[in-house]
């Protein structure tokens, strides 16, 4: 499940092993599959046209995040407000590809553009018909989510570079309400879930933002732009295509306790390339510099992380995949030379 990601300051080195990465042959859909395939469709229409309102739970290994989410669509707009409930406050309201994020510690708004459109329960990025290449479709069975009746659906990876995944959706909207990320081993490796929602016409005043005055506050757009990066060549693993090339500026900024010069953010500029097969991302970032950083590679529940310098350059690969498939994209990255 896509998110947009952050960088890691340290990295340390985990070993992993390789990964076979060719598909077996294609075989004749079957009508499980076929019935998986009509409920993803569903899914995906459903959380974009559907109003809802409702509290997840984010999982990932021992660490637990609750969110409050309620959606809106109001006439060919998609309004959103996403409150997070735990830890320090933070709150984004999005008008279709418009994000806006609340930041009251630091009372500052940050203005920018969302990269992906997979954000829980709207997970997946693609049409469902170009997943069978690279995941056996079926329905699993039923089960009750946050007092609702579902549906469950199962996707198994035909190959070790990508994830599996089980999926329960209400059974009379079709909207997702639990999703899991599952490991070769079938172990749940990541989870995130509805612990109640409310589904039907929603109040738009409950979108408004809690920060209703603002006067002081710093207004921050985040300075993102297309760029041509055709100079580099990456191969991502099979089914993932690219979907979006972008150059951001990155503010680094000091931690507490520090003084007001050291607490002015240095920003650096940063390319991306973001790739997906539908369900999954991969992201490399490409910056000059980096000859003071550790390389090497972590992993975080789902998310596997590698960083290394290739001449004048740090790259960073992230992604929602196996260790196996980011150390296959980092070492597939070549500047061609002119």
């Amino acid at each position: 499940m896509l998110r947009l990601l952050p960088f890691l300051s340290a990295l340390l080195v985990l070993s992993a092993q390789a990964a076979d990465s060719t598909p077996p042959p294609a075989t004749a859909p079957s009508a499980s599959s076929e019935a998986a395939r009509a409920q993803l469709k569903k899914i995906q229409s459903a959380a974009q046209r559907l109003s809802y309102s409702g509290t997840f739970v984010y999982q990932q290994a021992s660490q637990m995040r609750t969110s409050r989410i309620t959606h809106i669509l109001a006439g060919k707009s998609e309004l959103e407000k996403l409150e997070v409930l735990d830890g320090k406050p933070r709150e984004y309201l999005r008008n279709n590809d418009d994000v806006a994020c609340y930041i009251p510690d630091a009372k500052t708004v940050l203005v920018e553009k969302r990269v992906t459109r997979d954000v829980f329960p709207a997970i997946l990025g693609a049409n469902p018909e170009d997943l069978v290449n690279h995941y056996n479709l079926s329905m699993g069975g039923d089960e009750r989510v946050a007092g609702r009746d579902c549906q469950a659906i199962v996707l198994e990876p035909k190959d070790k570079l990508r994830y599996g995944y089980r999926f329960w959706a209400d059974k009379s909207s079709g909207l997702l309400l639990r999703a899991q990320t599952l490991d070769g081993k079938g172990d749940v490796v990541e989870q995130i879930s509805f612990t109640q929602i409310e589904i039907g016409p929603i109040d738009r005043a409950r979108i408004r933002p809690s920060y209703a005055d603002t006067r002081g506050w710093r207004i921050e757009k985040a300075a993102m732009s297309s760029v041509d990066l055709s100079g580099w060549n990456v191969t991502p693993p099979p089914g993932f295509r690219k979907i979006q090339e972008v150059r951001r500026l990155i503010s680094d900024t000091a931690g507490e306790g520090a003084s007001p010069a050291q607490s002015r953010a240095a920003e650096r500029e940063v390319s991306q390339i973001v790739f997906s097969d539908g369900l999954a991302a991969i992201s490399v970032f490409i910056e000059a510099g980096g000859q003071n950083r550790n390389e090497g590679a972590i992993q975080q529940g789902a998310l596997n992380i590698v960083g290394r310098r290739q001449g004048d350059y740090w790259l960073t690969v992230v992604g929602e995949v196996p260790a196996a498939a980011i150390r296959q994209v980092s070492d597939s990255i070549e500047l061609k030379t002119k």
